[in-house]
């Protein structure tokens, strides 16, 4: 997994009304924390952040005031209409070495068992445990030949080397479920709307 690079700067200023201002010049307030260190909060770049979380649980090496900090995304806020937008971001410190507990999405490849059955993503994030500059971007699932009732549980998924569970091994994932047909109105009902209608 690849580090990215981004260079904040230490803020004074809280409230909605500074983080209006941060905002408007294409900058994003955030905060980071970790290791028993003091809260920092901070202004990053937007657009390079905005690029940066492109990537889930991307590696961030933070430059602040000189000195260099690994973090990951913890927590991030965006604007509810304008998904480009982001409104504030949560990091956390990590250490090279150090195991974290992130989730991971959920991709499926391949196509059900013939037959209109749907399929249900009970998680769409994996909760695993994985060494902080280490962690997958995301886990793929095979669906391939799967019928209704078949389900894909937790310990099922392949997960690469370092990487752990961090939720229980029977936890369902994905479910795969029978398409129910919409049953068509019985004449006399038909008949009933139609003349309530007229």
């Amino acid at each position: 997994m690849s580090e990215v690079k981004l260079t904040a700067e230490t803020r004074t200023e809280f409230g909605k009304g500074a983080a209006r201002r941060i905002r408007r010049e294409d900058k994003v307030p955030g905060v980071l924390y970790g290791h028993g260190a003091e809260p920092v909060h901070l202004t990053l770049p937007g657009h390079d952040l905005l690029m940066a979380l492109r990537t889930p649980n991307v590696l961030i090496s933070l430059n602040v005031d000189g000195k260099t900090e690994l973090a990951i995304p913890k927590a991030v806020q965006r604007d509810a209409l304008r998904q480009g937008i982001l409104k504030h971001v949560d990091l956390l410190i990590v250490k090279r070495g150090e195991k974290v507990t992130v989730e991971i999405p959920v991709q499926t490849e391949g196509e059900l068992a013939p037959g209109a059955n749907l399929l249900e993503h009970v998680l769409n994030t994996l909760p695993v445990e994985a060494e902080a500059t280490h962690i997958p971007t995301e886990v793929t699932v095979s669906i391939a030949g799967l019928d209704a009732g078949a389900s894909v549980l937790a310990k099922d998924i392949p997960l690469p080397k370092g990487v752990t569970l961090a939720v229980e091994d029977d936890a369902v994932v994905l479910q795969v479920l029978a398409a129910q047909a919409e049953e068509a109105p019985a004449e006399g009902e038909a008949e009933g709307d139609e003349a309530a209608e007229a």
